[in-house]
């Protein structure tokens, strides 16, 4: 079946076949090549979400006071909620078999200037733990801690484009800044893999902040980091029980939608991942479904392959032709073009892939990609539909009597 004389003859029908060689060669690359690109546009969908999620932790709540809208126990609607310092307190306390832990973040936005350098940018009066659910990378000096925040320290803790910004090469541990007509010592410098708008920030205590503000105790906003162990059903349970906790501390009609708003990014992420997981499946079976057009090319192909040539395989069958020999001769034929145009197709799709990059990322897909044993799985699949397409017609071919296929038309 694989002798010289077999591949001799199959190299002589293709040279003499090119334009239906090239149709069925091009049918299995075209299929394999969809298959590769859209099975690499899946991954890369998951890891734009991976990435939009991985630059902060995501075992936080993010909590925002809202404004009422239905009154409740002798308080009006449209009242704006505060959250205060003892808030943190009484959470951390109430909650400390959930919490790992707590922080304030109060932000403002306003001048900052060095010597003749001056530029907006955010500040955030924080906590220390704020560290952790930032994923705050510290790459020189200190971040806050907890006696900065007792002693209502003047520090500042700036994003690395602040100090280029700023202080144009120069070193900026040390150094004072005035943000916003105070002045603050640099004590460290931070980057974020969050990109440029979050290492444009700048960190201070919240209690600074505060004592700015004519020494209100008042919290724009807080940040609770769960235990991890408690899972994503605890997670969903603590966070009920966190929202029904403020909403009667500061006398918030249940039903009120408005009053606070609760950010699970655990929740989030996890819905995010199953939509991204879903899409994934979806352009699974579009892929398949190219594959599978392919081999039902490829079968249409070997159909009229064997038509083609009916009356040539009378004559071998007349000149004593084996049924085994007439099927190898044809099958043979048909695995050669599916392997050599599949193994093309996969390989094309592979580089694509390659060369993309973030070149999509407009378009929520980074980095696609595919595992090599996932083409090469999807490759060999085809190729083995492919010999069942080219045997059934083969074998089919291997059943007509030498006579009748002498007289095909």
């Amino acid at each position: 079946m694989f002798s010289r004389d077999n591949w001799k003859e199959i190299f002589e029908t293709i040279q003499k076949n090119k334009l239906r060689t090239f149709l069925s060669g091009f049918t299995v690359a075209l299929g394999i090549f969809i298959f590769v690109v859209l099975f690499g546009f899946g991954n890369g969908l998951i890891n734009t979400f991976d990435d939009f999620f991985g630059d902060d932790a995501t075992n936080v709540f993010f909590i925002y006071p809202g404004k009422t809208t239905i009154p409740y126990k002798g308080y009006k609607s449209d009242r704006f909620i505060e959250f205060e310092n003892e808030d943190l307190e009484d959470i951390e306390k109430n909650f400390a078999l959930f919490v790992d832990y707590i922080t304030p973040r109060i932000q403002r936005g306003g001048l900052v200037r060095y010597k003749n350098e001056s530029n907006n940018y955010t500040t955030r009066a924080v906590a220390p733990s704020h560290q952790f659910c930032e994923k705050t990378i510290m790459m020189k000096g200190r971040y806050l801690n907890q006696e900065d925040i007792k002693n209502k320290a003047k520090y500042a803790v700036i994003g690395r484009l602040v100090e280029k910004d700023l202080f144009k090469g120069e070193n900026a541990i040390g150094k004072y800044i005035d943000i916003t007509g105070s002045v603050f010592k640099v004590i460290g410098v931070f980057q974020d893999d969050g990109g440029d708008n979050e290492e444009r920030n700048i960190y201070i205590p919240y209690t600074t902040r505060q004592l700015m503000e004519k020494g209100t105790d008042k919290i724009g906003q807080f940040i609770i980091g769960f235990k991890q162990e408690i899972g994503y059903a605890g997670a969903m349970a603590f966070e009920n029980s966190l929202k029904k906790y403020i909403k009667d501390k500061k006398f918030i009609n249940p039903k009120d939608q408005s009053g606070i708003y609760i950010r699970n990014v655990a929740d989030q992420l996890k819905k995010n991942q199953q939509f991204a997981g879903i899409l994934q499946i979806i352009v699974g079976f579009v892929a398949i479904g190219t594959i599978i057009a392919g081999i039902i090319g490829i079968s249409n192909i070997m159909v009229f392959v064997v038509k083609e040539r009916t009356k040539e395989l009378g004559i071998r069958k007349a000149l004593g032709a084996t049924p085994k020999s007439v099927i190898g001769t044809i099958l043979l034929e048909s695995v050669f073009i599916t392997t050599v145009s599949g193994f093309i197709g996969m390989l094309l799709g592979v580089v694509l892939l390659s060369s993309l990059g973030e070149k999509l990322k407009d378009f929520f897909i980074t980095n696609p990609f595919i595992n090599l044993s996932v083409a090469i799985g999807a490759t060999i699949a085809l190729i083995i539909f492919g010999a069942i397409a080219g045997y059934i017609p083969a074998k089919r071919a291997a059943r007509i009597k030498p006579i009748v296929a002498l007289r095909d038309e």
